[in-house]
């Protein structure tokens, strides 16, 4: 009788808004990948003789313009952790897309070396804001046998923009391709206007009418809902326990075992993900299967790898609420870590193995990445804490992911010369066999828990 009265009570409600304000929050990191993407279509015109910058650009000018975006996100991170905790996630949202808007705006107006150089150190900025608020906001908005699904959302909408600016960049001219990518943020600033405040800040902020009216839209229900009314119970609860604590800081989060060991747990997850090699094969893709004896058209390869990642973002998003965390996060380091021997296996067999093997190899690896190496973590660390600290710990947490990723790009290149291409790729696989073991050995399944459950299952261990 209990489980009838329950699915009853669910369909009285609906779950369409939830979908839209993720949606749209997430209208942000389509338009990080979308930034993330323009480097490579956009190579070949900023080296022409027709380039926007009236000169053409060097190999090393480029790349110090690539980088730039992975640099600034390292100190964009902690910037949008304070604004999330002092204004709000909407208006951390909305702060991330302003900047978007003004890197596209310089681009267009000042396409100088200059001129790009400052427009990727703005565009830097909100992508790491992306990673910690976006996360955070959706987990917030979203019930709980929904938070998975939405906050798979995270990396389909980044695999969308990549696969949007590759293919806009093979086909438009330059200036236009800068006119589309710029109508995306302003479109999620007008928008945002109107989403609700995360119910969480607003129980942080004692505005609890409004957190109860915000869970009443989100769930589809009245805001004298029982359901609705629990919700906001378990948010003052949070809120009480915190209170009880002399400062919210990182000494303090070091001192309660819970928070301690999700916090290690985060860090330990993150570096293997942001390390595990799959950052240096989208980048050196085509050198790679080009010394395993593979030969790729660009264009086959510039459109073939993000709709890998899309596809693996779409598997992602179909099992994250069947399958537990831990299973799909395991999982995907596995078939990673199998894939990466097979690559550097076929880099020191070269002309021995077939041709197919490698490229299989590869688009195994990124379906793995994008479906569970690279959005898992993030659902599993929002779920770990309370909102309390979730701001603060997802602030270092993103910052060291970011400068994680950066070294694995930086030291790739003289590792692959000092070591031998296959010997960087099967430390990349010994990475992944580790996240394997880390996820199965020591993470907590948060699939359905609550934060009182997962608090208590971190305190056991």
């Amino acid at each position: 009788m209990v489980k009838k009265s329950e699915s009853t009570k669910r369909k009285r409600g609906h779950t369409y808004v939830q979908w839209m304000v993720a949606i749209l929050a997430n209208t942000t990191l389509l338009t990080y990948g979308l930034q993330a993407g323009w480097i490579s279509p956009m190579t070949k015109v900023l080296k022409s003789a027709l380039s926007p910058t009236n000169v053409p650009l060097l190999d090393d000018e480029i790349s110090m313009i690539a980088s730039m975006m992975c640099l600034s996100a390292i100190f964009g991170a902690f910037g949008y952790a304070y604004i999330a905790d002092a204004y709000g996630r909407r208006v951390g949202v909305m702060s991330i897309a302003l900047l978007q808007a003004i890197s596209w705006i310089i681009k267009m107006c000042f396409p100088s070396k200059t001129g790009l150089l400052i427009a990727r150190i703005v565009c830097g900025l909100p992508a790491g804001g992306c990673f910690n608020i976006i996360p955070m906001y959706v987990k917030e908005i979203s019930q709980d046998d929904m938070r998975g699904i939405l906050g798979s959302l995270l990396i389909l909408m980044q695999n969308v923009g990549v696969l949007t600016m590759y293919a806009m960049g093979s086909y438009l001219e330059y200036q236009t391709v800068l006119r589309i990518a710029l109508i995306v943020p302003i479109v999620t600033i007008v928008f945002m206007l109107k989403a609700p405040e995360s119910p969480a800040f607003l129980v942080k902020k004692g505005m609890y009418e409004e957190a109860i009216s915000t869970v009443a839209l989100l769930r589809g229900l009245d805001m004298c809902d029982k359901e609705v009314q629990n919700e906001i119970i378990s948010m003052r609860n949070e809120e009480a326990s915190s209170q009880s604590l002399p400062n919210i800081s990182y000494l303090s989060i070091l001192r309660n075992k819970a928070w301690r060991r999700g916090f290690v747990l985060s860090l330990v997850i993150m570096s293997i993900s942001a390390c595990n090699g799959n950052f240096a094969i989208v980048t050196h893709a085509a050198a790679i299967l080009s010394t395993s004896g593979v030969g790729v058209s660009p264009e086959l390869q510039t459109l073939s790898f993000p709709a890998v990642l899309l596809l693996g973002s779409f598997l992602s998003m179909a099992c994250v609420e069947r399958v537990g965390r831990k299973v799909i996060l395991s999982t995907a380091f596995l078939v990673a870590a199998v894939s990466l021997v097979t690559v550097a296996s076929c880099l020191l067999l070269e002309g021995v193995v077939p041709v197919w093997l490698p490229i299989l190899a590869i688009i195994l690896s990124l379906c793995a990445y994008a479906a569970g190496v690279s959005p898992i973590p993030y659902i599993i660390i929002t779920e770990m804490f309370n909102f309390q600290i979730r701001a603060k710990v997802l602030g270092f947490v993103v910052t060291y992911s970011w400068f994680m990723s950066f070294v694995q790009l930086a030291a790739f290149a003289p590792m692959s010369t000092a070591l031998g291409t296959h010997w960087t790729f099967y430390m990349f696989a010994g990475i992944n066999l580790l996240g394997a073991v880390v996820s199965l050995v020591f993470l907590p399944e948060t699939k359905g828990k609550s934060i009182e459950d997962i608090d208590l299952m971190l305190r056991k261990k």
